[in-house]
């Protein structure tokens, strides 16, 4: 069964949490076609599921649960600490994940190498929890 579309209301309301975000984090979305749209109607599909805007690039077992843990919910911890985004959404200018401040055994550095951070004046307003970030990446990976 294909998936529904999202309701017009958190469609909308995606858009503008998407924009605004890449405007206060210094990031662009991604120049491939079809990308942002369907990361933000994934977004907004959650949003009417489940009343959050679960990132929709990732599986999980039980998304009510998942919510109670924060950690995947848009823009998610990956993000705010370390200005990476699984779904890239939020890229640099040619499309690419910020890995700068990864780990350096992170699966996106791993993937990536290290892309810097066109904008290293905006965002990452919890990089301060990138300790604790990565005791819960390793003990409860998702």
């Amino acid at each position: 069964m294909p998936p529904k579309n999202p309701s017009e209301k958190n469609l909308e309301r995606m858009w503008k949490f998407a924009e605004k975000y890449a405007g206060k984090s210094g990031t662009y979305f991604s120049p491939v076609d079809g990308v942002t749209e369907s990361v933000v109607k994934g977004l907004a599909a959650n949003m009417d599921d489940i009343g959050r805007p679960l990132c929709p690039c990732r599986f999980y077992p039980d998304k009510q649960e998942e919510i109670k843990y924060r950690t995947w919910i848009c823009a998610c911890e990956d993000m705010k600490i370390y200005k990476y985004c699984h779904c890239l959404l939020f890229t640099d200018e040619n499309g690419m994940p910020i890995t700068e401040y990864l780990p350096e055994d992170h699966e996106g550095r791993q993937a990536y190498g290290e892309i810097k951070d066109p904008q290293p004046d905006k965002g990452r307003e919890s990089a301060h929890k990138a300790e604790q970030r990565e005791i819960e990446r390793k003990e409860r990976p998702s």
